[in-house]
């Protein structure tokens, strides 16, 4: 049976709509929500490994979509996006939404090279060395009062107890105790010294520093323990990467006309 013209027309327009209705998954007082902003969501919720693609998750997103039309609606009525506060903390966060696609499309454009990651390794492995050192320290304002606990030590004074008693840095708590570093954790002038210094001995002349006077004491030295390069390779790359986007930063400051 053929159809009427009329009902052809409603046929054809029901059938013609249907493809709208499916793009949204609700409607707010006549504002639509796209189904492309629930899906939007979840890709973000997936991608930040929260959780995984469901209908419940889909469903709660849903939901909090809608509440937040309803808000939005409600604080529009009201005039709030018309407060010079709010306007400034929209352009703000307009702002840095734009400027973090930029960075991150930077990013996608000027990936680091395995090789760039391998000489930063390489680099950061001849800066620690072979060794660690477990050291002791007494800071002091003075030459001479370096000199003058030297004294007391080669006369049976106990390294802990005057470091507890004189040293004016955050160990002396711990009697002087630095724990296992490398030599590169520390200003070259304490680095040089510890190194040449034997187990168990005490540096026989005062150290200046930027920071006073040292009176040290090596406890004990023992291989480094560096981490393979696959173990720290990510750590590496990110690194490397905020360094690059820190010299877009600048160059993009240099071109740029500031009065």
């Amino acid at each position: 049976m053929m159809l009427k013209p009329a009902r052809l027309l409603l046929v054809l327009l029901a059938v013609g709509a249907a493809p709208a209705f499916a793009q949204n998954v609700a409607t707010v007082n006549g504002k639509p929500i796209a189904a492309a902003r629930v899906d939007q969501v979840v890709k973000q919720v997936v991608a930040q490994g929260k959780q995984t693609d469901s209908p419940q998750l889909r469903e709660a997103i849903k939901k909090d979509l809608i509440a937040r039309e309803v808000m939005i609606q409600e604080a529009d009525k009201q005039g709030f996006g018309t407060r010079p506060e709010v306007k400034s903390a929209l352009e703000n966060a307009r702002q840095s939404i734009i400027i973090n696609a930029m960075l991150a499309d930077y990013v996608k454009k000027h990936p680091v090279a395995d090789a760039d990651i391998k000489a930063e390794y390489d680099k950061y492995k001849a800066q620690v060395g072979d060794k660690e050192y477990h050291a002791k320290h007494i800071l002091v304002p003075t030459e001479e009062e370096a000199k003058a606990l030297i004294v007391k030590l080669k006369a049976g004074g106990k390294f802990e107890d005057l470091a507890k008693a004189s040293s004016k840095d955050g160990s002396a708590a711990n009697g002087g105790d630095l724990d296992w570093a490398s030599p590169a954790s520390y200003v070259p002038e304490f680095s040089k010294a510890m190194v040449a210094l034997q187990k168990g001995a005490i540096t026989e002349t005062p150290v200046k520093s930027q920071f006073g006077y040292h009176v040290i004491k090596l406890e004990d030295t023992r291989a480094a323990k560096i981490p393979a390069l696959e173990e720290v390779k990510q750590q590496v790359a990110e690194s490397l990467q905020q360094r690059k986007l820190q010299v877009y930063r600048e160059e993009l400051l240099k071109k740029a006309k500031i009065q």
